[in-house]
């Protein structure tokens, strides 16, 4: 029988407040890279989304995501306002916790999805389209995304995929959003020929450590339990970061001449969101050579958006979408079940079928979130417009869209 240890609801409970403080700390790393006219619109990007996707969660997402299966598909809404969802633990969600608690840890995991997304259209779409957008996607692709592969009866974790934080769930599904919000968007007025330099790194790195410190919640607390699995989880998720840190910098020193302190900060993110599907199943040496291949693979997708021409704003793609999907495959390369025997042993460990696996959710993930966001964008855009007129734009979101101004002269 189920039953709830104070322990393992103290920890997930603090998990849950670290994950949540990792939204204001993207306000901050997102809102440091922006132009000054930008920074308070941007960062009520990400504020916003907290109530806004918290309601969507309390009535209607969380039983779409974790609520009795559908067909491997969905989960029904018998959950609806948390109907039956109180202090008794679900064995399917955590045995040793409420399941309240359970509840209010994912809803952190749906707050700050869509919140990652903004970084791609930074500094060109209202307020208002950018509010029905993010609600209509967090409702037809994270929530069935989530229940495929976390829910109990989801139709990708019956064929044995694994995603230990959210490598598929957050930041594939945000990456491949991003891509298409990029692509319908279009370039921002003068991109290319005018200075779109950071307006204020230091904030950018404040944003970036308050999400380094977040991420401990977000990946060790996915153990659900104050146990050696959380404690594997904790360590690869320090080692993926600094390693990828590290790489970056190293590149960029090379490749640029200088190193910077925005590319210190791209490569920690990157290095932390790769290793988020597999934290919880990889040896430390694994996360060391997983933050490694973040520190490559998104230093050089970053850098490729220019020859694809499209404007990632702030390397939402490069850096979630390209991290997801390498830290997923990562996971099928290097699982274990030496380090959680509730894991699986991928391609190094002698199943190369896991890795397959993997991949296939990769494809099947990156495709369904490109495809959705892109029809919901065309769709907002019908309906109410998705971007700022050009005089707008070139006033810049602060004053058009909240009249307010960052700094006052």
């Amino acid at each position: 029988m189920p039953q709830i240890q104070g322990g393992d609801t103290a920890f997930v409970l603090i998990a849950a407040a670290l994950v949540f403080l990792m939204t204001p700390g993207l306000a901050l790393f997102y809102g440091g890279m922006v132009r000054s006219k930008n920074v308070l619109g941007t960062i009520m990007q990400s504020f916003i989304i907290i109530s806004v996707v918290s309601l969507e969660w309390i009535y209607v997402g969380y039983s779409m995501s974790f609520g009795p299966d559908v067909g491997g598909l969905i989960g029904n809404l018998s959950w609806m306002g948390l109907k039956g969802v109180g202090a008794a633990p679900n064995p399917d969600y955590g045995p040793t916790i409420p399941q309240t608690v359970f509840m209010i840890y994912q809803c952190m995991f749906a707050v700050i999805t869509p919140a990652l997304i903004t970084g791609a259209f930074a500094e060109r779409m209202r307020f208002g389209p950018f509010l029905l957008f993010s609600l209509l996607w967090t409702i037809v692709v994270y929530n069935p995304v989530c229940h495929w592969v976390w829910g109990a009866g989801g139709w990708l974790k019956a064929k044995g995929v694994l995603d230990f934080a959210g490598g598929l769930v957050v930041h594939l599904t945000s990456g491949a959003a991003a891509l298409a919000a990029a692509l319908v968007l279009g370039r921002r007025k003068g991109y290319g020929k005018e200075n779109f330099l950071p307006h204020n790194l230091p904030m950018t790195l404040l944003g970036a450590g308050i999400l380094w410190f977040g991420w401990f919640g977000f990946n060790a607390g996915s153990a659900l339990a104050a146990n050696a699995v959380a404690g594997t989880a904790f360590v690869s998720t320090h080692l993926a970061g600094m390693s990828g840190m590290a790489m970056w910098v190293l590149l960029e020193w090379v490749h640029r001449g200088r190193p910077t302190t925005l590319g210190a900060a791209s490569g920690a993110i990157a290095g932390l969101a790769t290793v988020t599907p597999a934290a919880g199943f990889v040896s430390p040496n694994s996360a060391v050579i997983i933050g490694l291949l973040a520190g490559v693979c998104c230093y050089m997708a970053v850098n490729a958006k220019g020859k694809f021409g499209y404007d990632d704003s702030l390397d939402v793609v490069g850096i979630h979408g390209v991290g997801g999907l390498l830290g997923t495959l990562c996971l099928g390369l290097f699982a274990t079940k030496a380090v959680n025997p509730g894991g699986a042993d991928g391609l190094f460990a002698g199943n190369p079928g896991f890795f397959g696996v993997q991949a296939l959710a990769v494809s099947i993930v990156a495709v369904y979130a490109f495809v959705v966001s892109w029809v919901l964008l065309k769709l907002v855009d019908v309906l109410v417009g998705l971007r700022l007129p050009r005089e707008k734009e070139i006033e810049g979101l602060d004053l058009s869209e909240h009249s307010e101004t960052a700094y006052n002269a």
